[in-house]
């Protein structure tokens, strides 16, 4: 058996983290970089709603759409019109139509006072309808001078409610100032979505940074959720706005699927020990000894090499 074992929870690129560029170019990187499929983020972009495109893109690059992120950012307020449930109900459609297995979904902001009310009550009438997972995501405060406010509905923090599935995003643990890790475990296994990203917080600033550049415990959560066997989605969600061309983006996207690949990479033991970062490191590097060489010396000093030793023979 392998000293390394991966759990089986598909890496996946979020089609936001190649903005500008469009959602196509996701589907071509994802591929040619080696990760497991995309989750499609519903934009303005006219390719992230066409659900035949999708498919299309999706067969011929040979990367699944595994799940699809609503329109419920303040940027996508018009996309799919201005009626909240209008949209899960679309999202839901196109998830089913690609076969994505989750949907991410915002909490209600505080003005949409309706859809806020009956948030909780609503998402578990959707789960009941369909096989795909409503996974709602940890959001935050906003600081404006001196106060805090909360622009979300009924609350930016999951362990305020009891939704059976629950996107942990790691940008927004920093912007909220959360514990990640003790967050992750209160979750338990209603944690069933990461959005694998970093960030400093503060200054209201949503960075989305390449996972290892910022001050969440990233590779810590990854190797949690490895030795607990996690099965859900890995989502790269991450920031390549500033990457001079497509090359240097590649280059961003390529560190933060090796650095979610090593982290989440688990030794076996069987005595159930944990392993911190460096054994597995040091296991991955090791390699075999070398079989033993027999020598023979005559009587003039010379060396006859004889070879390897057949470790099956006499």
């Amino acid at each position: 058996m392998s000293p390394i074992q991966v759990p089986d929870a598909p890496v996946v690129l979020s089609s936001a983290s190649v903005y500008p560029e469009k959602t196509p170019a996701a589907f071509e990187i994802a591929a040619k970089l080696g990760y497991d499929g995309v989750e499609v983020l519903v934009s303005s972009d006219p390719a992230s709603q066409d659900i035949d495109l999708l498919r299309r893109l999706s067969d011929y690059h040979q990367m699944p759409v595994t799940a699809v992120h609503s329109p419920c950012l303040v940027l996508t307020q018009r996309v799919w019109g201005r009626e909240p449930w209008g949209k899960l109900v679309r999202s839901k459609e196109m998830a089913e139509a690609l076969g994505a297995k989750t949907i991410v979904v915002h909490p209600a902001f505080r003005w949409q006072r309706e859809y806020a009310r009956e948030f909780e009550s609503g998402i578990s009438r959707m789960q009941d309808e369909t096989d795909v997972v409503f996974a709602v995501e940890n959001m935050y405060p906003v600081r404006v001078r001196d106060r805090e406010v909360v622009p979300y509905a009924p609350s930016w923090n999951p362990l305020d409610r009891d939704y059976p599935d629950v996107t942990l995003d790691l940008s927004h643990t920093a912007m909220s100032g959360s514990d990640a890790m003790q967050m992750a475990r209160q979750l338990g296994d209603r944690l069933s979505h990461v959005h694998v990203t970093d960030g400093f917080g503060g200054q209201n600033l949503d960075e989305h940074l390449i996972p290892g550049r910022g001050t969440q415990p990233v590779g810590e959560l990854l190797e949690y959720l490895a030795e607990r066997g996690f099965g859900g989605q890995l989502v790269l969600e991450v920031s390549t706005r500033k990457a001079a061309d497509r090359q240097a983006r590649m280059r961003e996207l390529a560190e933060a699927l090796a650095f979610t690949r090593l982290h989440f990479a688990q030794t076996s033991s069987a005595s159930g020990r944990t392993h911190d970062r460096r054994e597995r490191i040091a296991l991955l590097r090791r390699k075999p000894s070398a079989p033993p060489r027999r020598f023979s010396v005559d009587g003039g000093g010379t060396v006859d090499d004889k070879g390897t030793v057949d470790p099956g023979g006499s």
